[in-house]
């Protein structure tokens, strides 16, 4: 006999049934075209694991063959291999995918959303970081693995003093790396201000959400410097243009510059993040809120801005003007303020709660420990006097080590041990937890403590082996076992994760008491998160209603009919959490596997100098890309039922708000970072390299120049008030189709007036690095005007089949704010070239 209860029960069932179908993954060979932010998520953070510890074990390597003076472990050339790839896994293999990959199992379950904004795009960055990763760490055991360090500091990694394919692996590998982490960033940005829960204004984001939005806004601006220095070098390196040969007009320190300004943004990418954990769990294990939470946000903020401003921090002795040193080095110490508030707010909320001392909070506790101290002596590298003494000694490799580790490492094993109940629905063994903990602050102190001293006995950096006499044996051989000492702790923690999925007791709904929403889902979590999207009115939801996940479950909320087939969250206004839109998401796809895996073919090209080759497998991925993007806004597999219930807002696709403007909006933000960077070299060269050489006579046309930007500029013109009326509601399909195609048209004449500027001029790319750096100023708008061209095409041919008209007037507006941003990089590169040399008595 049924009760009221049991029919509740089966109803509740069938409703979770029904998400399922839709929201579930498949499994064989399907299961590559899963786009589920949970498992992309976990796959890019088991894939960070597996790269850590091949990064662990060279580093285990380093530090047998630095143990004992003259040991010849290693040999030299192989010595320079393995701790470059050391470096190199660890920054960009491990420590900032680890960091996203964690923000992206963790932002929609914290934020009251079902998954990322663009999920096939977290997707697309999984792939890239995976097959970017393996061919890198492939060419160690081929032996023609990067030797140069991994700064890739020019000449030493020119095609002179490293003639074989060794640099070309790093600069290859980690461009493709770097589209993983750029579409990471991107993703974050735009799903953190427009897929909040209802109600979630800006001031009731958990901490956490503040934390990874800035630090994706940093992978946003910062990334892009070292993709543009990247591909300089290799053109450098393939091609011969010389934007790093001082005979020919370039230097050297442009590179360092290209680098660093990413390399020390990039410290912060990874700490923020991680200190983003720490302001997380210490009110949990308080059991009272962040104090502070404003002053913290607006810290972070202001960590994130000053860090741009540090580069030159790392380049105090190569021969800067005095007058930059001081304000770097002011700067450098500026920074100490906001990374200060923090510390004070998370020391003010231990003291102020009572504190649970489980094991999370043991690494917590380990991390203000250790990441005080690396900020010490990060003040200490600051003052530019101490930095000449101790520059490319082991001080500095010790400073990077506390910050790093410190600051990276025991926030990330914090958060782990925290969220493993999330992950496995069971709990983590105490023993073996606290283990793990003191085997590796011992042996990590014992490791990096030691080296500050090594470092100041003179010792330094990147020698694979040194004489007996000099003061370094003893502290070699006392960092050498603490660094095993840790390896031991770090595989006691690994086998403490591994047995609790088969041993560890199962875990209650939120073990922790905490207060923020991924603690409602299912333990482990459902692929739709929640079957209703609760609103959310403060920033302790779970405190405050301790019984919210039943009632999600009971389908008490919004958004849970799901008999149209579609994946859909809420989209909000960013400052208010007002609903504005239902954002209907894509499903599973094989378009991004298929786009990686042509790019990662591109590569493999370039690499084994098959350029016909890679030519066309770039070609197909394009393709690819162009066919995903089909697939999209009023598409039938995208919204296969238009249709919404009484009550809602339309779907996003039938706005002229989506997110896809939003994103366009940041990938532009990106791209013009790496174009800004661009323009940084020209006008760099221009003012230091003393070999610069200005012809006498324009080398290029400069009448065809600005007949291509007078052409541009039309396109632009012509469509803005058949969008501004499409925007209005109005607007027939023939007009529509007209003036797209008609736009399309000019831009096709616009990329061919800059292909002929490049053929036809005088240019001399291999001679000059003034030249080089025209070529690829223009090729750069060609590839802008030609790619604007082909979107509005294919804006035609969607008006043809029904997905854009008055209706659905979303893809054109997004398409716009690419032809802006190449019309604006058009006019000034037109100014730069032809209007600026003058000034500088050039022509």
């Amino acid at each position: 006999m049924s009760t009221p209860h049991n029919e509740q029960v089966a109803a509740q069932e069938q409703m979770h049934d029904q998400f399922n179908d839709v929201w579930g993954n498949p499994r064989g060979w399907k299961s590559l075209t899963i786009v589920n932010h949970t498992t992309i998520g976990i796959r890019f953070m088991l894939t960070g694991l597996g790269f850590f510890l091949f990064g662990g074990l060279l580093a285990m390597l380093v530090r047998t063959q630095l143990a004992i003076p003259g040991y010849d472990f290693l040999e030299p050339d192989v010595y320079n291999q393995v701790f470059t790839m050391h470096g190199t896994v660890m920054m960009f293999l491990f420590a900032v995918p680890m960091m996203e990959g964690l923000a992206v199992y963790l932002i929609p379950k914290m934020l009251g959303a079902r998954d990322l904004v663009f999920p096939r795009l977290s997707a697309l960055g999984y792939w890239c970081y995976l097959f970017g990763g393996l061919i890198l760490c492939a060419s160690l055991l081929l032996g023609v693995a990067p030797k140069a360090g991994w700064f890739m500091y020019t000449p030493l990694s020119s095609a002179v003093h490293t003639p074989g394919p060794n640099s070309d692996f790093w600069l290859i590998g980690i461009t493709f790396v770097e589209i993983s982490a750029v579409s990471a960033g991107v993703e974050l940005v735009v799903s953190i201000l427009r897929t909040r829960a209802e109600g979630m204004s800006l001031n009731k984001m958990p901490i956490y959400a503040w934390y990874i939005l800035v630090m994706a806004m940093m992978i946003v601006v910062g990334f892009p410097p070292l993709i543009l220095g990247s591909i300089l070098l290799e053109l450098e390196r393939a091609v011969g243009l010389p934007f790093f040969e001082v005979a020919r007009g370039g230097d050297p320190i442009l590179w360092q510059h290209l680098f660093w300004l990413f390399g020390h943004p990039e410290v912060y990418i990874i700490f923020l993040p991680a200190a983003g954990i720490v302001s997380t769990l210490l009110p949990v294990f308080c059991q009272r809120p962040l104090v502070g939470y404003r002053w913290v946000v607006l810290a972070i903020l202001t960590t994130g801005f000053i860090s741009f401003g540090l580069w030159v921090h790392h380049m105090f002795t190569v021969g800067i003007p005095q007058l930059a040193q001081a304000f770097f080095s002011a700067a450098s110490m500026l920074v100490a303020i906001p990374t200060g508030i923090q510390v004070f707010a998370w020391i003010a909320t231990l003291w102020v709660g009572r504190p649970l001392y489980h094991v999370p909070m043991l690494w917590l506790v380990g991390f203000l420990v250790i990441f005080v101290c690396g900020g010490l002596t990060g003040v200490m590298l600051a003052l530019v006097p101490f930095d000449w003494q101790v520059h490319d000694t082991h001080f500095v490799v010790a400073h990077m080590h506390y910050v790093l580790v410190g600051g990276m490492f025991f926030p990330l094993l914090a958060g782990i041990y925290y969220w493993l109940p999330h992950f496995s629905g069971c709990m983590p063994s105490v023993r073996l937890g606290k283990w793990g903990f003191w085997l590796v602050f011992i042996g990590f102190n014992l490791t990096f403590l030691i080296m500050h001293w090594t470092g100041l006995m003179g010792m330094p950096r990147r020698i694979y082996t040194y004489q007996s006499g000099l003061g370094w044996d003893l502290p070699n051989l006392i960092s050498s076992i603490g660094s095993f000492i840790m390896a031991i702790g770090i595989a006691t923690v690994l086998l403490d994760i591994v047995l609790h999925f088969r041993f560890g007791q199962k875990a209650t709904n939120n073990p922790w008491n905490a207060d923020t929403l991924e603690w409602i889902t299912h333990l482990p979590p459902s692929p739709y998160n929640f079957v209703s999207l609760p609103p959310v009115r403060n920033r302790h939801p779970l405190w405050q209603e301790p019984d919210l996940q039943a009632r999600i479950d009971r389908g008490e909320f919004a958004l849970t009919v799901i008999d149209h087939g579609r994946r859909e969250t809420w989209g909000i206004e960013p400052l208010t959490g007002k609903v504005r839109e239902i954002i209907h998401l894509p499903g599973n796809s094989w378009w991004p596997f298929m786009a990686a895996l042509f790019i990662a073919l591109t590569c493999l090209g370039l690499l084994s100098k098959l350029y016909w080759g890679a030519l066309a497998a770039s070609l197909i991925a394009v393709l690819v890309l162009l066919r995903w993007s089909w697939e999209n806004g009023a598409h039938p597999l995208a919204a296969p039922d238009a249709r919404v219930q009484p009550g809602e807002p339309p779907l996003h696709s039938r706005t002229c708000d989506g997110p896809g403007l939003w994103g366009m909006g940041v990938t532009l933000l990106a791209n013009g970072a790496l174009y800004l960077s661009l323009l940084f070299g020209w006008f760099y060269l221009w003012t230091v390299s003393p070999n610069w050489l200005v012809p006498d006579d324009p080398v290029i046309d400069q009448r065809v120049l600005l007949a291509s930007a007078v052409l541009l500029s039309i396109a632009v013109l012509w469509q803005r008030p058949v969008l501004r009326r499409l925007r209005q509601g109005q607007g027939e399909p023939r007009t529509l189709i007209s003036c797209f195609v008609g736009v399309a048209l000019l831009g096709a004449l616009h990329a061919g007036l800059l292909l002929w500027a490049l053929l036809a001029g005088d240019l001399a790319p291999r001679a000059t690095a003034h030249d080089a750096v025209i070529v690829v100023m223009l090729v750069y708008s060609l590839a802008h005007g030609v790619l604007a061209s082909v979107l509005s095409a294919l804006q035609a041919l969607r008006v043809q089949y029904g997905y854009v008209c008055k209706r659905t007037p979303y893809e054109p507006l997004v398409v716009e704010q690419l032809w802006q941003y190449s019309l604006a990089v058009m006019w000034i590169t037109y100014c730069s070239v032809v209007l600026f040399p003058p000034t500088f008595g050039g022509v």
